[in-house]
């Protein structure tokens, strides 16, 4: 998409905001007349208002060209999302709260990686380095939890599921939202991670950023609802049904330069090593210290079980980002295998406490903690050779041709 032709539908939400639309839609028509360097329009989306929103937005519609008016009977913003930029003919869909609490300084980096080319969805963040928001404490604290909990659970590198202030390329969104179940506040986060799952790359644009306090957000019943459509997530990757076919792929991650080339290929199995025996070290320590502790209330395989759970999480999901780089992505087939490697090591170590019991029945603690750390060196040995080998091994890919270099060697 050249700057020129680009072209970009800003989606913008509403439900009863009469009072506030108005000025919203002069303040980014402004903006985007003197600001914005591609060609726009704005579509405004009436989630079911029961006021004179859809009223107020025809008469401003009127009045400015690029404005044009969406109405729904059904409220849910991911709804309002999944209609309207399923409908849009533009290159680029943006998405953005009618308060405008985003900066629209923001913008711009926002649609311009999308435009070029190089990133397939965009979002803004108040929690990236370089962000400025203002809040209350209560907002702060859980927008903070929520996302640690993505984190933690999906490995997501995303920092701000929830931010009102995101764009995507339309030929990406739209086989996305085939998969895309949550029609309301979920719809952002699974959209997010359904994008991750399958390869994408999502740009991340720090903001500035103002809290509405006439939020109607419940969240109590958002927080259930999120944590109900992170477990559903997390099935899907499981059995496969997070995959989203139809979406554009990126060529494979490569060395430009022949001697870098040669030097990745004579450097990978020492760099995988060096990089999952300080992924393992860590591990271990965690399982060693979670286990002690969780020791002094259950019996030796419970707090085996557990403590391994909790590390292995973070154990593959490092791995897959340091050790193994672009061998393969979080896909259902990683998962499963990544279940069969942990119960291997679990019956390892968990097997070398047994035989210490049997051994010695008055065991101190502290002794098997000592087998514990020397079980888990064999098998960490082992989930290595079974994740270069079999859950991350290497792709097969063909030989990328090599460019003319001159219009004689072309022609």
């Amino acid at each position: 998409m050249a700057r020129e032709t680009a072209t970009v539908d800003l989606v913008i939400p509403v439900y009863n905001e009469e009072r506030s639309l108005p000025g919203c839609l002069q303040v980014l028509q402004h903006h985007l007349e003197h600001e914005f360097p591609f060609c726009w329009t704005i579509t405004v989306v009436d989630n079911a208002s029961t006021d004179g929103t859809l009223r107020v937005a025809h008469e401003m519609s009127e009045s400015m060209p690029n404005v044009r008016v969406l109405h729904l009977d059904r409220k849910g913003r991911g709804l309002a999302l999944r209609t309207a930029w399923g409908y849009s003919d533009a290159d680029v869909v943006v998405y953005m709260d009618v308060d405008l609490s985003t900066g629209l300084d923001g913008l711009l980096p926002l649609v311009a990686p999308l435009v070029n080319g190089h990133s397939d969805l965009a979002i803004g963040s108040r929690l990236a380095p370089g962000s400025r928001t203002i809040r209350g404490a209560k907002r702060e604290l859980i927008s903070r939890a929520y996302n640690k909990v993505i984190r933690w659970t999906h490995g997501a590198r995303f920092t701000d599921a929830q931010c009102g202030f995101k764009a995507a390329r339309t030929d990406v969104i739209r086989p996305l939202l085939r998969k895309v179940e949550d029609d309301s506040w979920f719809f952002d986060t699974e959209l997010l991670l359904l994008a991750e799952h399958n390869g994408l790359r999502v740009h991340e644009v720090p903001v500035d950023w103002v809290e509405d306090v006439d939020t109607r957000v419940n969240v109590t019943k958002t927080a259930t609802d999120d944590i109900a459509g992170l477990l559903r997530v997390a099935r899907a990757k499981l059995t496969g049904a997070a995959t989203v076919e139809g979406l554009p792929r990126r060529p494979e991650p490569r060395a430009a330069h022949p001697q870098a080339v040669l030097a990745e290929r004579e450097n990978g199995l020492l760099w995988q090593l060096f990089s999952f025996g300080i992924i393992g070290i860590l591990s271990t320590v965690a399982t060693s210290v979670l286990y002690a502790l969780l020791r002094s209330w259950w019996p030796p395989l419970v707090a085996n079980l557990v403590a391994l759970t909790v590390t292995t999480l973070w154990n593959t999901e490092a791995n897959r980002r340091f050790t193994f780089v672009g061998r393969a992505a979080s896909s259902g087939r990683v998962h499963l295998q990544g279940l069969v490697v942990f119960a291997l090591y679990y019956v390892v170590t968990s097997g070398a406490l047994l035989v210490l019991d049997a051994a010695v029945p008055d065991a101190s603690r502290w002794l098997e903690v000592l087998v514990l750390i020397a079980s888990s060196v064999v098998g960490t040995a082992l989930r290595f050779v079974l994740l270069r080998a079999w859950v991350f091994r290497p792709k097969t890919t063909q030989p990328t041709p090599v460019p003319p270099t001159s219009e004689k060697e072309a022609a």
